[in-house]
């Protein structure tokens, strides 16, 4: 499959996912939402590993396929996203419902990265840590103007976290 092909799906899904995600845990707040938070507590961890596992994958797609150079960023946000495909796997498999312990400090950690990273592609002029063979200002990928691997990476993040907070306010609610 040709890397454009594969932008062309991972953009979309990302940008479907983090708003699918922000709602949910926004919704399993709200009096009523009963469905939500019972879709929540089933499947919540799974679908926190199915976004850490095919980040995971587009990343190596990315680099192993497409043969995109990763750069200094790009190793630290795989740094955090590769122990959370395993991490969340882990907690699906396991039903722990303490897991957001373990897997909101790592998701936060490399969606720091990636908000840095991000800024560096959108400000390439200022210093940064990158090498000058691999700079992380250059954008192997730009879909609708601003979603990039980093702007990818950091929405996966993201989603994680909302995740885990949605599954944190659902079983308060249901306690």
């Amino acid at each position: 499959m040709e890397p454009t092909t594969v932008s062309a799906i991972l953009a979309p899904g990302s940008l479907l996912v983090l708003v699918a995600s922000l709602a949910m845990a926004v919704v399993a707040g709200a009096p009523g939402a009963t469905q939500m938070r019972a879709l929540l507590l089933r499947r919540g961890r799974w679908l926190a590993f199915a976004i850490a596992a095919i980040a995971t994958l587009g990343s190596l797609y990315y680099s192993e396929i497409a043969h995109y150079t990763p750069c200094e960023m790009c190793w630290f946000q795989r740094g955090a996203m590769y122990p959370l495909a395993v991490l969340t796997l882990i907690a699906a498999l396991r039903g722990d419902a303490k897991a957001w312990r373990y897997i909101v400090p790592v998701a936060a950690v490399g969606l720091l990265f990636s908000l840095y990273h991000y800024q560096l592609e959108l400000f390439p002029e200022q210093p940064s840590m990158c090498s000058t063979t691999v700079p992380c200002s250059v954008r192997w990928v730009e879909v609708y103007g601003f979603v990039s691997i980093a702007f990818m990476a950091g929405a996966a993040f993201v989603s994680i976290l909302a995740l885990q907070l949605g599954m944190a306010r659902a079983r308060r609610i249901e306690d």
